[in-house]
């Protein structure tokens, strides 16, 4: 069964930002991650009841970043439990015509993901544990 895994903000300060929802609300930050090659960084708050938070942002727009909003939701993420699951349910999207914008694929973080469009463009990202 599919649960929301996270929650992704774009964001003009990252650090602010982390330190507003650990100070504020008690979330625990990751460490930071970055990819130079496409210039982005995040950090993955996690909360005490289990949510996650990623924070996102671009620390120099390249020309092969990844297209951001200045700031607000990025993504939510739908935790499917294994590779195979991601890769059969992105499989069925395509064939139902969803745009699938990226993957299924390893990220540099260590996640199985792949990136899917809802009818409205929203991101989707279908993850494996």
């Amino acid at each position: 069964m599919a649960h929301i895994e996270h929650v992704a903000i774009w964001c003009r300060d990252l650090e602010t930002m982390r330190e507003f929802y650990v100070s504020q609300f008690g979330a625990v930050a990751g460490p930071l991650y970055r990819n130079c090659a496409r210039g982005f960084q995040s950090y993955f708050l996690s909360f005490s009841a289990g949510a996650r938070l990623e924070l996102m942002s671009l620390e120099q727009p390249l020309a092969n970043a990844v297209p951001a909003p200045a700031t607000g939701l990025a993504h939510f993420a739908l935790a499917l439990g294994t590779e195979a699951e991601v890769d059969a349910m992105t499989a069925r999207l395509r064939a139902a015509g969803s745009p699938v914008v990226d993957g299924p694929r390893r990220t540099g973080d260590g996640y199985y993901e792949s990136v899917v469009l809802d009818p409205e463009g929203n991101r989707v990202e279908l993850m494996g544990c």
